[in-house]
């Protein structure tokens, strides 16, 4: 097991990647993260890590996703054991900047907004959430870009659909020369869906969050209309339905439930905010 390089510095980083290149490297790919990494996320390490000569991880807690009253300052860090787990997956080079490092002087003057889209669902609870997503990730990949002749992959959870869809328009948008991969959502053996948030959770709530995925399985089956859904979560003890809804995968627009549609849920857990979806 080789240890990544562990580069704090943009010019660290770029002078990592330039030297890999000029070794050889014919294709790089890069997996964004804010860290506090789990079993869903060492599956999309392993992911890169299977289809590129150059795997870069971030580990950035961007603080222009979190709202005033969201929980930046008590978001995990562990930045070692996010190190040696990535170790074990193989990656190369993991990318650790400090905020002045990413944002000189402060909040960018310049930033990526999401528009209508990103003003929906999860923008509507979070406002600001994907401009601020939108704005690191342009950012990773202007850093990270290894240039002409060299195959250039990026990778995003399923779990975060409405990022997900976001990222891949500003790529069309912006021209930028990088393929998006998805990595399908990976679930506990109970069904629930893997996120940094879940340590959050006691053993009363964990148990009472699998609510979700049952409930996603039996919309997108067909055993339930999308109103008997919305009760079944908002019936849950100490669950607190915040959207599900039927959209249209490419547009985020609503749609009834049917084939290829995809069903988003949000819900408080206990004091924990939850999100999964579900293919119909």
């Amino acid at each position: 097991m080789t240890r990544p390089v562990v580069c704090t510095t943009v010019a660290e980083l770029r002078d990592a990647l330039e030297t890999r290149v000029s070794q050889g490297v014919t294709s790089v790919g890069l997996f964004p993260t804010m860290g506090a990494l789990h079993d869903g996320h060492l599956r999309i390490a392993r992911t890169a890590r299977d289809e590129n000569d150059l795997v870069v991880v971030s580990v950035f807690v961007n603080p222009l996703q979190f709202g005033p009253d969201e929980d930046f300052d008590s978001y995990p860090r562990h930045l070692e054991r996010d190190v040696s787990a990535l170790a074990d997956c193989g990656v190369d080079v993991v990318f650790a900047p400090s905020t002045e490092q990413m944002y000189p002087g402060g909040v960018p003057v310049i930033s990526v907004t999401s528009g209508r889209a990103g003003s929906v669902l999860e923008g509507t609870t979070r406002p600001g959430h994907f401009d601020g997503a939108l704005t690191v990730v342009n950012k990773l990949f202007m850093i990270v870009q290894p240039g002409p002749g060299i195959a250039f992959r990026a990778y995003f959870g399923e779990k975060d659909a409405q990022q997900l869809l976001l990222i891949q328009r500003m790529v069309r948008d912006f021209n930028h020369r990088v393929h998006i991969r998805p990595v399908p959502i990976v679930r506990s053996g109970e069904g629930l869906a893997l996120s940094s948030r879940n340590q959050y959770l006691t053993a009363d709530d964990a148990a009472h969050a699998l609510v979700l995925n049952r409930t996603l399985r039996a919309l997108a089956a067909g055993e339930l209309t999308l109103e008997q859904a919305r009760n079944t979560i908002d019936g849950e003890p100490g669950v607190t339905l915040d959207y599900l809804v039927t959209v249209d995968p490419d547009t985020l627009a609503e749609t009834p439930p049917r084939a290829g549609a995809l069903a988003l849920a949000a819900a408080w857990v206990g004091p924990t905010r939850l999100i999964d979806n579900m293919k119909i």
